[in-house]
């Protein structure tokens, strides 16, 4: 699988009634695919895949399918607290369709590197038919997938690519050089997405793609021809926005973000909260801007 373009790291939509509002989430891929995205990543940390049941999470792979077909790449998000868990979760993913899964460290357990390798290895021996995309993201799992994992699979045709969430660019520029001949490079820290494509990046995992797809499919398409000026324009409009997703309360804030622009994506489930009177007004504020 090539690793390319703006993939929607995807929101589920809960209805009034906090059931998963599949006809919300059909309409969300429609307008994705409209503007132009390359494919889909549900049952992410955007998508709340720690809030659904098993049941809603292979509903929620099932519609994705259904709607998408072969029109995007499709990557499921596969986590848990253990190895025996995602074992689990990716099998699911596979018996739904989904030939390749997003995996992060367990969270929780705190593996230890050799630990994390171990945690890899067993997965890829246990569903042999589904290739895996490592997700760094220590601020949610305190365990960074290090350079010594990144060594232990650059090999491995079966481990295709890195969604890089650390915030750290430096890890970026090093995947990017040293790693570029053996994993793809995804930007996962979206206000730094156009270092990460000067860098060496081919896609961006995105959770503002769920709400601002057609301004960031309009970044990709410049910096791909070529005009740098042009990418870092339509960066330049969107960082307030951001910015303010990156302070805190991001699902939200992505969730709110759909229902501004016409879907209504709902709440995000406990223990989150929902925005406050005054954080929906400062976002709605950078919202509007950046539609300027």
């Amino acid at each position: 699988m090539q690793l390319n373009g703006i993939l929607p790291a995807l929101v589920t939509p809960f209805a009034a009634s906090g059931a998963v509002d599949h006809d919300t989430l059909a309409s969300i891929l429609e307008y994705q695919l409209k503007a132009g995205v390359s494919g889909f990543v549900p049952l992410g940390s955007t998508g709340e895949y720690y809030a659904l049941t098993n049941e809603e999470r292979r509903a929620v792979l099932k519609t994705v399918r259904e709607v998408v077909g072969t029109q995007g790449l499709l990557i499921a998000g596969a986590n848990g607290s253990c190895t025996r868990e995602v074992i689990e979760q990716v099998r699911q993913a596979r018996d739904a369709g989904y030939t390749t899964v997003l995996i992060a460290p367990p969270y929780y357990a705190l593996p230890s590197q050799e630990e994390l390798i171990g945690h890899y290895e067993a997965i890829l021996a246990a569903v042999p038919d589904v290739d895996v995309i490592l997700y760094n993201y220590p601020v949610r799992t305190n365990v960074e997938v290090g350079y010594g994992v990144l060594d232990s699979f650059k090999d491995n045709s079966r481990v295709i690519g890195v969604k890089e969430s650390s915030g750290n660019l430096l890890r970026a520029i090093e995947i990017g050089g040293k790693y570029k001949d053996h994993y793809q490079l995804s930007c996962g820290s979206d206000d730094q997405a156009l270092d990460f494509f000067l860098w060496g990046a081919s896609s961006w995992i995105c959770g503002p793609a769920n709400c601002f797809a057609t301004q960031v499919v309009d970044f990709y398409n410049k910096f791909s021809t070529g005009d740098l000026k042009g990418a870092q324009d339509v960066m330049r409009s969107l960082f307030p926005v951001m910015a303010s997703m990156e302070s805190g309360k991001f699902i939200q804030k992505v969730k709110y973000g759909c229902e501004l622009a016409g879907f209504k994506a709902g709440n995000a489930r406990m223990p989150l909260q929902p925005l406050t009177d005054a954080e929906k007004a400062e976002f709605r504020a950078v919202f509007e801007a950046s539609q300027a």
